[in-house]
């Protein structure tokens, strides 16, 4: 069992080398806080990965461009893919990778071979397509009575709303197959939980919203999967969603010092793949 990350750097003479960590896509993001000061040597002084993962094992990834001072990364799971940190785990890299272009990619590794030129389809999901439903909460789920559930949040029309386990593909990938399974599925009437993902499905003008704070395979594939109908990607504007939903996704309010308080403490009290020297904090 690993957790695999992907770090790329892009020289100033535009090649690039490509660097893994076996358990590296756990806490990549705080990782990131270092900045390219601290972690370019430290990449650097790593073996380099013999091929590119494909976006089914690759959990997280960076690409630091030295050409043009961009960062590009994403990752499935950790402070910036929960919705009460994401805030101020932005702005900590911000202040921590001053005069760079900061990049989120929900597009995983692909992305990453698009920013370098290469084929994204090297590393695309070979089954091409196979989703694997994540089943539907009861409204007595443990996993709904923890700070930061691992949830998704489904709105259909102007009166249902379910709530989804967040374990697989997003629900977006099933199409309109999608509503008939959610028919028997617990409702929940109105979500107030932060959950790390959602879908808005209008019925009666067959349009779909969706969004995430991670990364999902295949995100250019997705509209294809519900033909007939328009397809929106709210990237990680969830709140795109409260507004479609009219508030039947009302997550609660963040408070953004508490946040950056609880993420300092989250990056003190954590041991990197990439070793010590990348636990620094602006």
């Amino acid at each position: 069992m690993a957790d695999w990350a992907t770090y790329v750097i892009v020289r100033e003479d535009g090649d690039h080398e490509v660097y893994e960590a076996r358990f590296g896509a756990i806490g990549l993001d705080l990782d990131l806080l270092a900045g390219p000061e601290v972690l370019v040597p430290v990449l650097r002084a790593r073996p380099l990965a013999e091929d590119w993962r494909d976006e089914v094992w690759c959990q997280a990834a960076a690409l630091i461009d030295l050409r043009c001072k961009t960062l590009l990364f994403f990752a499935w799971e950790g402070p910036v893919t929960e919705l009460r940190h994401r805030a101020a785990l932005w702005e900590a890299l911000r202040r921590a990778w001053p005069g760079w272009e900061l990049r989120w990619t929900h597009d995983g590794p692909a992305a990453l071979r698009a920013h370098l030129g290469l084929d994204p389809e090297v590393v695309r999901e070979k089954a091409g397509g196979s989703t694997y439903p994540d089943g539907a909460l009861a409204t007595g789920d443990e996993e709904l009575a923890e700070r930061d559930p691992l949830i998704r949040v489904v709105t259909v029309g102007a009166d249902r709303c379910h709530l989804l386990s967040s374990a697989n593909h997003h629900p977006v990938a099933e199409g309109p197959a999608l509503l008939v399974r959610l028919e028997r599925a617990p409702g929940h009437g109105r979500c107030v939980l932060a959950a790390n993902s959602g879908l808005h499905v209008d019925p009666l003008r067959r349009r779909v919203g969706w969004w995430l704070l991670g990364a999902q395979a295949g995100v250019p594939r997705m509209a294809s999967r519900w033909p007939g109908w328009t397809v929106e990607f709210w990237a990680d504007r969830w709140e795109e969603h409260v507004r479609a939903s009219g508030g039947r996704f009302a997550p609660p309010a963040v408070d953004p010092e508490q946040a950056l308080a609880e993420l300092r403490d989250e990056a003190r009290g954590r041991r990197s793949a990439l070793g010590d020297a990348v636990l620094r904090l602006p």
